[in-house]
């Protein structure tokens, strides 16, 4: 197998290819032209998003053209694949600003320089397109029954298909279509939710050019309890450090299951194979490890010195403030101390914070025994009374104070 498919392969990012033995050997006679198509349905990516974009680097890394394609154009529809619901319609103007911040996130990320990765905007050819022609031209070449054969589509079926998102197959197809055409792409790369939609378009080209191009899927990441990868408390994992704080991103992966370690240091980091294994040798601290993923991963989406504070501020909350970490980079407020000299209660302050959203969770939190308080001396301490007051007592003496939700979420207080 081509050396750049094996190494995609090695990293867990191979589920379905159209037809394996022949992509390789074209990609052993030369460098090809291949596109991962991104819908700029909200303002920022999340890190499900990313990993076709890893791949896209690994592949660009062996000689490869990417593509990156914003889908201005085939968002304005939305994709029913995955989804059991009809995509929200947004304005024109909304999508054309996605599209903008898409761009600069993946431009960050992969470093586009217009010859060996750039992107397009497939509402060039979308915008204005005659839907009579396009049905004359391109749609006679889809057999419905064929289209309600994949798994996208059957899917929607039980929930119910608008006819709106049935064009979306087509459109797809047909930006593989251009893309070849325009710039000679033979392979669509994309998470195997994309399988049925990549088909038809290797399909189409070969029914309207004679040509033979080529589909490759990578696995849907769910982690070791099957939930989906990049789920928090939260919602998804943004790239947008105002939605998701570098320090948020960075204790996700800090805090994954030992069982995921290895996987998701050999898909969404580019240290060595041999590397990422003996990261996970046994006998190892896994702990160790996880903060080497966390760092790697947050360098790669924010930066090196956005890495460094959020691991700073995670040695600082599980040390429980104490030295070896900055207290500065854990998320935190400031909050005046006669709010403490009057008294706080325990409820209202987690769900002030953030640490929860409402203060039912907050009352849930502290009855169940997840809600924690440091003390002047920094140590933390379970509240288990939601009618708890919090005091200045509590307050260390730089007048700070540190709370705790559960194992893993760390909030510093400033008094002032």
């Amino acid at each position: 197998m081509n050396s750049a498919l094996e190494t995609l392969k090695a990293r867990g990012f191979f589920q379905q290819c159209t037809d394996a033995e022949a992509l390789s050997k074209l990609m052993d006679e030369g460098p090809i032209a291949f596109y991962e198509g991104t819908d700029p349905t909200g303002g920022s990516l999340h890190i499900g998003h990313m990993v076709p974009y890893f791949a896209f680097r690994h592949l660009r890394a062996a000689g490869h053209k990417g593509i990156a394609l914003l889908g201005g154009g085939t968002a304005r529809i939305g994709d029913p694949s995955g989804k059991s619901d009809i995509r929200k319609m947004l304005s024109y103007e909304q999508l054309d600003k996605n599209t903008e911040s898409i761009r600069a996130q993946l431009d960050r990320f992969v470093g586009f320089d217009d010859n060996t990765a750039f992107t397009v905007n497939n509402k060039d050819w979308l915008g204005n397109l005659n839907y009579i022609d396009f049905l004359r031209d391109i749609g006679r070449h889809f057999s419905v029954n064929r289209m309600l054969s994949f798994e996208a589509y059957k899917m929607r079926m039980e929930t119910g298909l608008s006819f709106i998102e049935f064009n979306y197959q087509l459109l797809q197809s047909y930006d593989f279509l251009e893309l070849y055409r325009r710039h000679g792409c033979r392979l669509q790369i994309g998470g195997d939710d994309q399988w049925g939609n990549i088909v038809a378009g290797v399909e189409l080209i070969r029914r309207v050019e004679g040509a033979e191009v080529y589909g490759l899927t990578f696995p849907l990441v769910t982690t070791a309890d099957g939930k989906k990868m990049g789920k928090t408390e939260k919602g998804a994992l943004f790239l947008d450090p105002a939605v998701t704080t570098p320090y948020e991103f960075f204790q996700y992966w800090r805090n994954v299951q030992d069982q995921d370690i290895l996987r998701f240091l050999l898909m969404f980091t580019f240290l060595h194979v041999d590397e990422c294994k003996a990261l996970c040798d046994t006998g190892k601290n896994p702990n160790d490890a996880k903060e080497r993923l966390a760092w790697e991963v947050t360098a790669l989406i924010h930066g090196k010195d956005e890495a460094d504070k959020a691991l700073s501020g995670a040695k600082a909350a599980f040390g429980g403030g104490g030295a070896g970490g900055d207290k500065a980079a854990m998320p935190h407020a400031e909050i005046t101390r006669s709010r403490f000299e009057a008294g706080y209660n325990v409820v209202d302050l987690f769900c002030d914070t953030g640490l929860e959203s409402t203060k039912s969770d907050a009352r849930r939190l502290v009855q169940q025994g997840g809600a924690f308080v440091s003390g002047s001396d920094g140590e933390l301490s379970a509240i288990n009374d939601p009618a708890a007051i919090i005091g200045s007592d509590k307050l260390n003496s730089e007048g700070e104070l540190i709370l705790r939700a559960g194992k893993k979420r760390y909030f510093l207080i400033i008094t002032k």
